[in-house]
């Protein structure tokens, strides 16, 4: 494949930490900055470019063992001791320089990383980012807004993960297609897995075109289907349209129109919503309209809330005043009011924030009020056996962050947030930390503590979450990182994740490719979205798989990962049981899961 003449949008940026200074070679104004694509420059001169075929192929087999004690009948776990085998393969080919084929089949997620503890405030769900290769490559593609903060109508994570327990849901098969073909840009999958546990057999197909206009403008079509071994609900349809007009490079307006069709469903499955934004140097604004019908159920999708009319609008003043060691002043607005399609209140948040930003990167962030009004149609099962009553509520909560200067070593964060909460009291305190001991070694620590103080049974408890992190590299090439986490909102508090990454220079075929975890874990009582974990019940097991051979060809440059072995796994566990035991006081329980995989390409 050759190209001539080709001009090449691109753009420089420097970050110059002991100043706090970005330097930009083009796009360089406040609104801007170095994601804003349509302000790169251009770069003229490189041609008669040639490309070998892009064709990857990454077979792998896997085998080990698993046991699991007496106690495990009726969890859906097999007591007793049994043998672990299976395969499969991954192949990417490049049907032509802008355009991608990948095929998967029963794939491997075990590289995946672990999803960052959270425990869960409100009613609504909880969302968590994908993490999974095969559906983050050319992910953009699919993507489907619709307003809010993270309502989709594609959401890949409802494919192959358990919406319960976050366990995995075997893929058999899947294969998408993606790229761009003259002003289109085209994206077709198909996902197919089979059953598992309570999860019956289910196959997805997903189809998303985007026409191009111009300066960032498209219009677009997107179709959904899902069909599964459900006899009470063996199919879910989603399909949409929407429009993103600039105008002015300024103004954003932006549109969509979508439905959903439910087995045994007629009627109130639509979700119809416009707005737009403006920003400039000193201001931006924003304001956005939906009407969600009560029906409306993209399962293939994510959506916080259904059965609401929803207006949310924000404006921000971001003043530069001319005072020493001050970069900018914020001052911001919200409101979202969000009543029922029988206009009924349900939800209302309004808020006033100030914040300023420092020349050295210190900066404080403060909501000076957050005034919420929330209906419950349903008991809120906020932790454990504690449930908040059906009822509206009305409630005010104020907020106070610092952070430290970028420019040291040592980086920190405060965060206060306190006042009512329901029909009682809540504070949350939350400290992070960074410390840099030099170009290769870095730790990362976050804690926080919700202290409750509620009227009704059990109202009186604390929750904490925590995380730390190590990073280490030891070339460009080869790092090493490490992650324990806690929630004691779960019934044990505490996983953790080991990952020793080594990602070869190009030219050079990969030797090994090692991937695995250790973890000890269990379902919370506060998650309301999927968790990429392995799921476990209260009983306590050891499953590890030994060894994974993987075998590959490719033409490109490889990423090859590595995991210690079983004995480096006892040691890391005993180095966080201690950690913990020094930074919280917190007795770990025996663990539920110890897991390693090791594969070699």
């Amino acid at each position: 494949m050759q190209s001539h003449d080709v001009i090449w949008g691109t753009n420089f940026k420097r970050l110059i930490r002991r100043k706090n200074e970005e330097d930009l070679w083009s796009g360089w104004k406040r609104m801007f900055g170095s994601a804003r694509i349509s302000q790169a420059g251009d770069l003229h001169g490189i041609s008669d470019i040639g490309s070998a075929r892009l064709f990857i192929v990454k077979p792998y087999a896997l085998t080990g063992f698993s046991h699991f004690p007496a106690d495990a009948a009726g969890t859906g776990l097999a007591p007793g001791l049994a043998s672990l085998h299976t395969g499969g393969v991954d192949v990417k080919l490049g049907l032509r320089s802008n355009l991608v084929a990948n095929f998967t089949v029963n794939t491997d997620f075990a590289d995946a990383d672990v999803d960052t503890q959270q425990f869960n405030l409100t009613p609504n769900k909880l969302f968590f980012p994908e993490k999974r290769q095969f559906f983050l490559e050319n992910a953009g593609v699919f993507n489907f807004p619709l307003e809010g903060d993270s309502d989709l109508l594609f959401f890949s994570r409802q494919i192959g993960i358990d919406p319960e327990t976050g366990g995995q849901v075997p893929i058999n098969a899947g294969a998408k297609v993606t790229g761009s073909v003259g002003q289109f840009e085209l994206g077709v999958m198909d996902v197919n897995t089979r059953m598992s546990g309570p999860n019956p057999w289910a196959n997805f197909a997903v189809a998303r075109a985007k026409h191009a206009l111009w300066s960032g403008s498209f219009v677009g079509l997107m179709g959904i289907d899902k069909r599964s071994g459900n006899a009470t609900d063996s199919f879910n349809q989603s399909s949409g349209a929407d429009a993103r007009l600039v105008f002015f490079r300024n103004l954003v307006v932006n549109g969509f129109a979508s439905q959903t069709r439910t087995k045994g469903v007629s009627s109130g499955q639509t979700d119809l919503g416009a707005g737009f934004s403006y920003e400039n140097s000193w201001f931006e604004g924003l304001y956005d309209h939906r009407k969600i019908g009560p029906n409306f159920n993209p399962k293939v999708g994510f959506i916080e809330r259904a059965d609401c009319i929803c207006d949310y609008m924000d404006g921000t003043l971001k003043p530069r005043p001319k005072v020493r060691a001050l970069r900018e002043l914020n001052f911001e607005g919200f409101l979202f009011h969000a009543p029922d399609t029988h206009r009924a209140l349900q939800t209302q948040e309004w808020q006033g924030t100030f914040r300023a930003e420092f020349n050295n990167g210190s900066y404080t962030d403060d909501d000076i009020v957050d005034v919420f009004t929330q209906k419950l149609t349903a008991p809120f099962n906020l932790y454990k056996n504690v449930f908040l009553p059906v009822g509206a509520y009305h409630w005010t909560r104020h907020q106070l962050t610092y952070g430290s200067p970028q420019d040291r070593r040592l980086t920190y964060s405060f965060f206060e947030r306190f006042g009512t909460y329901y029909n009682g009291r809540l504070n949350e305190a939350r400290v992070r930390s960074t410390y840099r001991t030099n170009e290769r070694l870095s730790f990362n620590f976050s804690e926080q503590w919700n202290r409750f103080r509620l009227p009704v049974a059990g109202g009186d408890f604390s929750v904490l979450v925590g995380s730390l992190q190590t990073n280490y590299s030891f070339s460009r090439f080869l790092t090493l990182s490490a992650l324990a986490q806690m929630n004691t909102a779960n019934r044990q508090a505490v996983n953790a994740n080991i990952r020793l990454r080594w990602e070869l220079p190009a030219g050079q075929r990969p030797l090994c490719d090692l991937h695995g975890w250790a973890g000890v874990c269990q379902p919370g009582f506060n998650q309301s979205a999927p968790v990429l974990r392995e799921p476990s019940g209260d009983q306590i097991h050891l499953l590890m798989e030994s060894v994974a051979l993987r075998t590959g060809l490719t033409d490109h440059l490889q990423t090859a990962h590595a995991d210690i072995s079983c004995l480096c796994t006892l040691l890391l566990g005993i180095l966080f049981r201690l950690t913990f035991l020094v930074f919280f006081g917190f007795r770990l329980q025996r663990p539920c899961h110890s897991d390693f995989v090791a594969e070699v390409l």
